[in-house]
């Protein structure tokens, strides 16, 4: 009530503004929440209608208690979809490897070469397409399934701002009958 009242003033009485104010505070909060240990958690699971999809996900948080609430048990459902619909290989893009990432651009350079694009752009070019192999690769960069104009990660950071507490994808594996793995 206090933080809704504080927003208010801060605002002028604009509504608007205010929730604007809130929504902020809440992401900024969630942000300082992500150095917090994360040792409690859930491994949940989606299969596909017909039983050839499937994911598990090792979501964590800080508390036996928060990882029992419907909320946090929805939002690892909603991971598990979002695996089993787009197939990402990392969590984070940091977790992609150097010699990947190198690769990557030299093929988004190479390509932009051949298409005649002068050599002063062809870095900015390879920016923009590692950016995107990020946003197909990397699960925190993806766009979230049912709403494509957010990103996991803020779907994540909004659970952090609404449950209080660090929440982490820890790992998941994606499962297609017929499919070898390695």
């Amino acid at each position: 009530m206090m933080d809704c009242k504080k927003a208010l003033t801060e605002a002028a009485g604009d509504t608007e503004k205010a929730v604007k104010i809130l929504r902020t505070q809440g992401l900024a909060r969630a942000k300082d929440k992500s150095s917090r240990q994360a040792s409690e958690g859930v491994v949940g699971s989606y299969i596909h209608a017909g039983g050839k999809l499937g994911a598990l996900v090792e979501v964590n948080c800080e508390t036996d208690f928060v990882a029992r609430t419907d909320d946090f048990l929805k939002l690892v459902d909603e991971l598990a979809l979002q695996v089993v619909a787009n197939n990402p290989i990392y969590i984070l893009r940091q977790e992609v490897p150097e010699e990947v990432v190198a690769e990557e651009r030299e093929i988004a350079m190479e390509s932009a070469r051949k298409a005649g694009k002068p050599d002063k752009v062809l870095e900015k070019i390879a920016t923009g397409r590692l950016e995107k192999y990020y946003g197909e690769v990397c699960l925190m960069e993806q766009a979230y399934v049912r709403e494509p104009d957010k990103r996991v990660q803020e779907l994540l950071d909004g659970a952090r701002a609404k449950l209080g507490e660090n929440i982490v994808v820890c790992r998941f594996a994606r499962f297609q009958l017929g499919e070898k793995t390695d």
